[in-house]
């Protein structure tokens, strides 16, 4: 979990406004994962034994040699269970400040649900497709436990649709003809969930793991040298002084923490505590500086050297090492941070907004001198992945880096205290994800063992009447509509199985199916009526929830139009790669976000006529289009948009901010 990070800038944010927000209340009540018991005594002392055990188990295997597969996902699972019934009350009523026995007793019975696929491996192996009573007993009982564990830490959504996916295995045989199948009966589900590859420890719960339980912890110890206060001081630094300089702040500290971070509602309250107060001392709107931070938060999912855990699933599922999956997301990231610094530029210089004085500003080169080396672990990542390292191997030696680069000043000093303090927070903050993996498992193993992927694959075509545009909306659809109860790394295994398939049906290179699909599935922090992460700066904005969740999309509709450029044109993925193809794909594109950004906020060089704004999207759809004609279509647009503002400016100048 991230942490509150706050540099000092001196008069930049009112000190009464800070201190009115409660931090660890706003986490509760955004993010789920917060809810957790605050412990004392030798109860808490045990809950940091586990995680710190959990992440040293996780730093040996990946510096010396993982467990088999399934072996790994058991001990990695035990830990789970153990931590999530621990720290997490069966309900919110219940008390925060004790573990109750019964949560022991599940705590235990769910280490030994798991690690009894450990113990007895070789008789397991030796009887596999006879599986004894007490092995489905287990089974049984790991599955009630996950569904419970899952609901604890997450919400009732995605248990839920864990269950009807069991129910269904069993009651296929009475379903409609489209989803019909023959029907099977306890033994071979709780066999095929529990004992199989292709359920609970399928490969959802093996790259949770692996990949991303390294990169989370990886996050943790840079935050713990003084990374996630280093970003904003550097954001400060580059952007403070500009036009509206505090909302760039916000794009830039929060893009940067994002390439550390893949929670979008951690995200917004580790940097918008910092932020969201100081875009609204120099005149921002309370809705729009919660937008603002929002928006940019949710993108650091997208954001490589790290992105979110759903881009190494991502990565398995198409069978292809991690690089390239980060490689592939670096234009679609930049010009997503590009269309929301433009917007809030131009919101900026329409309310006549000024930057901070320079003399409250970090200065950028004492910064980079004294802390500047906190950005070598993530250039050595990149380093790392582009030698050929795997991306666990590559995580293991960032946190090697990060650990000894910490010495070169006091103040980053991993000491022993903070290094336990990190392992403790990155297994904290990596449970969701894997009770998440685990449980949306049984969704996947769901869909192997009764072939319902290709049947919905197939109706989703039929329904879009086998054109490939409809089929887009309706995945876009799909993925955020299920992103408003499911979290984004289950969301994106539910949709790939479910929707991306239908989009390969249309020649859709795969990178850009499942990309398109992740991205749809991130968007769902942003989308009304649930748009959590737009919630959570409302939260600290002091604005209204649902004016900030409606303006955050608006911002983020340049998010939204990436993904169909890059299904239409996959050369922003780096996929068939020519030089001035591809450097007229990025260019056209940039001038279309421009002109998209231009309509959202309705200025440009002054207040724009409502038809203008319409001309100005007109021109940007026209230049995300690939094509020559199109481009030069747009490009024209944009003269006569420009000729014509510039001199509705010289007639009207804009009056001076009060």
């Amino acid at each position: 979990m991230s942490e509150n990070v706050e540099p000092e800038v001196v008069g930049a944010v009112p000190p009464t406004e800070k201190e009115s927000i409660d931090f660890e209340e706003l986490m509760r009540k955004y993010d789920t994962e917060a809810r957790f018991r605050t412990l004392k005594g030798w109860q808490a002392i045990l809950v940091t034994v586990i995680a710190v055990s959990m992440s040293l188990f996780h730093m040996y295997t990946a510096g010396f040699g993982l467990l088999l597969a399934i072996k790994q996902g058991a001990v990695h699972l035990a830990f789970t269970l153990g931590l999530v019934f621990l720290l997490y009350p069966v309900s919110q009523k219940a008390s925060k400040n004790s573990i109750p026995w019964y949560d022991f007793l599940l705590a235990g019975t769910g280490v030994y649900a798991a690690l009894y696929l450990v113990i007895f491996f070789d008789a397991l192996t030796a009887r596999a497709g006879l599986p004894t009573p007490m092995d489905l007993a287990m089974g049984f009982v790991l599955v009630a436990l996950l569904l419970e564990a899952t609901r604890r830490i997450s919400n009732p959504v995605l248990p839920i649709i864990a269950v009807v996916s069991l129910l269904y295995c069993y009651f296929g045989r009475y379903m409609p003809d489209m989803f019909a199948h023959r029907g099977f009966n306890i033994p071979r589900i709780v066999n095929h969930m529990y004992l199989g590859t292709e359920g609970v420890f399928g490969v959802p719960l093996e790259v949770s793991s692996t990949f991303v339980f390294m990169f989370i912890l990886f996050g943790s110890v840079l935050e713990k040298t003084g990374m996630g206060r280093f970003i904003i001081d550097l954001a400060m630094a580059l952007a403070g002084w500009s036009t509206g300089g505090p909302a760039k702040v916000a794009v830039l500290s929060s893009g940067l923490m994002g390439t550390i971070s893949g929670s979008s509602v951690a995200n917004v309250c580790t940097t918008g505590m910092f932020t969201i107060p100081l875009m609204k001392s120099v005149g921002y709107k309370p809705y729009f500086a919660g937008a603002v931070e929002a928006v940019a938060s949710t993108g650091g999912q997208i954001m490589p050297p790290v992105m979110g855990a759903g881009a190494f699933i991502l990565a398995q599922f198409l069978g292809v090492p991690y690089i390239e999956v980060a490689i592939a997301a670096i234009v679609p990231a930049l010009l997503y941070y590009f269309a929301v610094m433009v917007q809030v530029h131009f919101e900026a210089t329409r309310l006549g907004l000024q930057g901070l004085p320079r003399n409250q500003l970090p200065a950028l080169l004492p910064l980079l001198k004294s802390q500047g080396f906190l950005l070598i672990p993530l250039i050595a990542i990149i380093y790392f992945l582009l030698a050929g390292y795997t991306p666990l191997k590559a995580a293991f030696n960032g946190i090697v880096v990060s650990y000894v680069l910490s010495f070169l000043n006091k103040e980053t000093r991993l000491t022993p205290v903070r290094l336990k303090e990190a392992f403790e927070a990155g297994a904290r903050g990596a449970i969701g994800v894997a009770c998440a993996c685990a449980c949306v498992g049984m969704v996947v193993g769901m869909a192997t063992l009764t072939g319902l992927g290709l049947r919905i694959a197939g109706a989703i075509v039929t329904l879009a009447g086998g054109k490939l545009l409809p089929t887009l909306l309706l995945t876009m659809c799909a993925s955020i509509l299920l992103g408003t109860g499911l979290p984004t790394t289950a969301n994106f295994i539910v949709t790939s199985m479910m929707a991306a398939p239908a989009l390969l049906q249309f020649g859709v290179p795969p990178m850009a199916a499942y990309m398109f699909v992740f991205y749809f599935g991130i968007a769902a922090d942003l989308s009304p009526p649930v748009a959590l992460a737009a919630y959570a700066g409302a939260g600290i904005a002091g604005a209204d929830p649902m004016k900030t969740g409606f303006t955050a999309f608006k911002l983020a509709l340049a998010g939204f139009l990436i993904p169909y450029i890059y299904v239409y044109n996959p050369m922003l993925l780096l996929i068939d790669y020519h030089p001035l193809e591809f450097g007229q794909a990025v260019v056209t594109a940039m001038i279309g976000v421009f002109l998209l950004a231009m309509a959202t906020i309705g200025f440009y060089k002054a207040q724009m006529a409502w038809y203008l704004r319409i001309l100005a999207m007109a021109g940007a759809l026209l230049l995300l289009i690939p094509g020559t004609k199109t481009d030069l279509t747009g490009l024209a647009i944009l003269a006569a948009v420009h000729v014509l503002q510039t001199m509705k400016a010289k007639k009207n100048p804009p009056a001076p901010a009060v």
